[in-house]
């Protein structure tokens, strides 16, 4: 049997809704094998982050070249880099090992608030990783700092897209967690064509860790075989179920459900037989 792997860059959320954390879960529930190469370690919960404390550019050079010299990903996704130095370091060792299929989520704000993401290392993330990229899945907050630009329409959307992808990403998820209305749309440009993929939206306030789990859902679906498609459409549908199906705990921004998705599978197959 062939063994799917993946690997995630990220930080470590010790509320275990975002980050390493959940990218792993993600992972294991998708069914491909998870690694992961830690960035930074945060002290935060459902009610903000309490303290993030980076790991050197040299300790993450380390932790990708064990696994680069042992155990080839199948696609690589990058979370929280914190570092212009960092971010200059996990490009350097993606292009020396030659991995594809890398999806980057560029993390730079929690959901309390907190930035995580240094202003000198978005310029790094542009110039650096955003050229190695199979594709990036900016919020719509995110995707207006990459591209100095507001968005307020579907066409300042796709022109955002267009920017994203002229920087070197070939493939554009914009996601539309951010906009108002009935319907969250994500974006996807491929260079050529745009794709919506749309959901009810939920309205709750346990959403924490719904980007991470996104990305690392398409990552997931890149690493055993999927196009970038269908591994967003997949990935839509892993992120809504999590969401659908939330846990409630905690007293703030909650943490989505990662095993709400293969529930509902189970739930159908049995209904269905």
């Amino acid at each position: 049997m062939k063994v799917y792997k993946a690997l995630t860059i990220a930080g470590s959320d010790s509320g275990g809704g975002a980050g390493i954390q959940a990218d792993l879960k993600t992972f294991q529930e998708l069914g491909v094998f998870g690694m992961s190469a830690l960035t930074a370690v945060t002290a935060q919960n459902t009610r903000g982050v309490q303290g993030v404390y980076p790991m050197t550019a040299e300790s993450v050079a380390s932790q990708l070249q064990s696994i680069g010299e042992d155990l080839r990903p199948d696609a690589v996704k990058t979370g929280m880099l914190f570092s212009a130095e960092i971010i200059e370091s996990v490009s350097k060792e993606i292009m020396k090992y030659g991995w594809n299929n890398i999806v980057i989520d560029p993390v730079m704000i929690a959901k309390g608030g907190a930035g995580l993401l240094q202003t000198e290392a978005i310029l790094a993330m542009k110039k650096h990783l955003i050229p190695l990229s199979m594709v990036i899945t900016p919020n719509i907050p995110e995707a207006e700092v990459l591209t100095d630009a507001i968005i307020r329409s579907m066409d300042d959307k796709k022109k955002a897209a267009y920017e994203l992808h002229r920087l070197g990403a070939r493939n554009v998820i914009i996601k539309g967690g951010h906009e108002e209305g009935n319907i969250a749309a994500d974006l996807l440009f491929n260079g050529e064509n745009f794709t919506e993929f749309k959901s009810n939206r939920i309205e709750t306030v346990n959403t924490h860790g719904t980007g991470c789990t996104f990305s690392a859902a398409i990552t997931a679906g890149l690493a055993d075989g999927l196009s970038v498609s269908q591994a967003a459409d997949r990935a839509k549908q892993f992120i809504q179920a999590a969401i659908e199906h939330d846990l409630r705990i905690g007293s703030g921004h909650g943490p989505t459900n990662h095993w709400a998705y293969n529930m509902k599978k189970r739930e159908n197959f049995v209904h269905e037989n």
